[in-house]
C-alpha cells in the first residue's frame, strides 16, 4: 500500500461511520448516565448534512419508547464510553420534544426552531 494511501486509510477510518454503526449506539449525560439509544438519524436531503440524532428513551421491556430529535451539533461522541455524550439533564429530556416510534413529524422549519429553541440553540436554516 502506498504511503498516500495509507494516510488517506487512517484518516477516513476514524472520522467516519457507517449509518448502520450509529444507529443503536448509546447516549449518555455528562454524569455518565445512559439515556437512550439513537434510533435513526435525519439526514438533509440536498446538503447530506446531519440534522437531527433521534433519541430512543423511556418506556418499559423495550415497550413505549418515544423518540427526541436532538440537534446533531450537541452529541459528541466518546470513544472510553463507546457513545454518544449530551450535555442534558435526564429531566430535560422528559418534557422535550418528542414523538412516538410510529409517528414521524415532518421536519419542517416550525418543527425544526421549536426543537432548537427547547435546546436554546438557533435554527441555523
Amino acid at each position: 500500500m502506498s504511503d498516500t494511501a495509507m494516510v488517506n486509510q487512517g484518516v477516513n477510518h476514524g472520522a467516519l461511520i457507517a449509518s448502520d454503526r450509529v444507529e443503536g449506539t448509546a447516549v449518555y449525560n455528562r454524569q455518565g448516565e445512559k439515556l437512550g439509544k439513537i434510533s435513526n438519524f435525519m439526514v438533509d436531503k440536498a446538503s447530506g448534512q446531519v440534522r437531527y440524532a433521534v433519541l430512543s428513551f423511556g418506556g418499559f421491556l423495550g415497550m413505549g419508547h418515544d423518540h427526541y430529535p436532538l440537534p446533531w451539533s450537541m452529541l459528541s461522541y466518546d470513544t472510553e464510553q463507546g457513545g454518544y455524550v449530551v450535555e442534558l439533564d435526564r429531566k430535560v429530556l422528559e418534557e422535550a420534544p418528542r414523538h412516538m416510534a410510529d409517528e414521524r413529524p415532518d421536519y419542517d422549519d416550525g418543527y425544526g426552531r421549536n426543537v432548537y429553541q427547547y435546546y436554546g440553540l438557533i435554527y441555523p436554516w
